[in-house]
């Protein structure tokens, strides 16, 4: 028997392995067209299932056109985690829609995951030994060869912490008087949905309905901080939380940017806010501490909010803009366009401005093509907030900085709302959809297909220097 009938007979008597193969192949050969397509499909799924007169709270009630809209956005919005949404969560979906709802975050948040691995994987082959061994650091002993262990290692990581914040939730829930079975599932539900930086709630006021309770409010911050380190950074802590000298530049640089962009956060608002009487101006010092830190953890791509956006003042709204466009860390369920990518770029501008060849941190070069691809997704993402602005200032009423904040919470996955997305007509939320979706997967996908370019040319242009700034 020849070798390729051999391998269509294993392949029509091993169809698992078929389609692991395949995936495999597909990511390798085409990054984009796996992450856009499976991404799709899957929203395509759950906006069916959201259609259903099941998951509806009350059946006609609305417009069919309109409730197409709504359980498109809330689709898209559900599995890209961003949290979003037109409607009152737990009065216009019934129970089984809710499900749907968190249903989708799970996958979503898994497959934001496993999808950003998959990629690295298949850049990782693409490339060769360098990001090999630069990914098997920041995995340890992981096999990069096979796809199922690593995505076996990060399911194994999402399940784990879902289930440690929901047993944390859980006592809480029962002293506050809920009843065991909605203790349990307030619990679940709320645990998934911070540690994807989902930011969907079900209670009356969302966020705010818990302002009073600094212990599910700490819960919630520690699972979208958590979630939003991404994948290598968490592995890397738990592998070698006792010897941070070991970690990786990855996870430096993503904490300590972390750290560095929740400080100005946290002391810019409770600047903002404190003195400001419609959100924190007659609450007292602690009291005004929690809700400004809880705030200043959220635009990360958390989306809970203890206040109302439209009460808070314009400085805060464009501080939050800047903190929801620059998001949280790579391989992440958090969007933007990640804390490393302004790492590189502050980085590379002090070493300009010093007049430095190299660009060192942490005792390690970055390399050009790492700053290059740094500029790629910041003006990539830059791009696709003001043409999506110029897109809404079309279709909405509302003003610029009002649509501005919802075209950069949907961007950067974050949820946090102006209020835009409760008004805008059906064109508006398919609009905010298409930008929820883009930038879910704009700037995975563009890392990935531009990482995986390794061309060279064997001739070079003579050098030559324009005038900048």
């Amino acid at each position: 028997m020849s070798k390729n009938s051999t391998q269509r007979l294993d392949r029509f008597l091993r169809p698992g392995r078929w389609i692991r193969d395949f995936v495999d192949d597909l990511a390798v050969a085409s990054p984009a067209r796996l992450a856009i397509g499976s991404f799709v499909a899957v929203v395509a799924l759950f906006a069916i299932l959201l259609m259903l007169p099941a998951s509806m709270r009350d059946p006609g009630s609305v417009p069919q056109a309109e409730h197409i809209a709504n359980a498109v956005f809330v689709a898209v919005s559900s599995v890209c985690v961003t949290g979003l949404t037109p409607v009152v969560t737990e009065s216009y979906w019934s129970d089984f829609g809710i499900s749907v709802i968190t249903a989708g975050i799970q996958v979503g948040g898994l497959g934001i995951l496993t999808l950003a691995s998959v990629l690295g994987m298949a850049v990782s082959r693409r490339l060769g030994v360098r990001q090999r061994l630069i990914a098997q650091q920041a995995t340890s002993a992981l096999n990069l060869g096979q796809v199922g262990t690593l995505l076996k290692t990060v399911v194994i990581t999402i399940v784990t912490a879902e289930a440690i914040l929901a047993v944390l939730l859980f006592p809480r829930f029962l002293i506050r008087g809920e009843n065991l079975g909605d203790a349990l599932w307030y619990s679940v539900f709320y645990s998934i949905s911070s540690f994807n930086n989902a930011g969907f709630t079900i209670h009356p006021g969302g966020g705010a309905y818990f302002a009073s309770d600094p212990w599910i409010l700490s819960l919630l911050m520690l699972g979208v901080f958590v979630g939003a380190l991404g994948f290598p950074v968490v592995l890397m802590i738990a592998l070698q939380w006792n010897h941070p000298k070991r970690w990786d530049l990855h996870t430096k640089l993503t904490l300590t940017t972390t750290t560095a962009v929740l400080a100005v956060g946290l002391l810019f608002l409770l600047i903002f806010e404190s003195a400001n009487p419609a959100t924190l101006g007659d609450k007292g010092a602690g009291h005004t501490f929690v809700e400004v830190l809880f705030m200043a953890v959220m635009p990360r791509s958390g989306g809970f909010a203890t206040m109302d956006i439209a009460d808070m003042s314009q400085s805060s709204h464009l501080l939050m803009d800047l903190m929801m466009f620059i998001g949280g860390g790579s391989s992440s369920t958090a969007g933007g366009i990640k804390v490393t990518t302004v790492a590189v770029l502050i980085l590379a501008a002090i070493a300009e401005a010093r007049g430095l060849q190299d660009v060192h941190i942490f005792g390690r070069r970055l390399t050009s093509s790492t700053i290059k691809l740094s500029i790629s997704v910041l003006l990539t993402g830059a791009i696709i907030v003001f043409v999506g602005t110029l897109a809404m200032l079309q279709i909405s009423a509302d003003p610029l900085d009002k649509v501005l904040f919802e075209v950069i919470s949907a961007f950067g996955t974050v949820g946090l709302s102006s209020g835009v997305s409760a008004t805008v007509s059906e064109a508006g939320l398919y609009c905010l959809s298409v930008i929820m979706l883009i930038g879910r997967l704009g700037t995975i996908t563009l890392a990935a297909a531009l990482s995986m370019q390794d061309s060279a040319r064997l001739y070079r242009y003579p050098e030559e220097r324009p005038v900048v700034g």
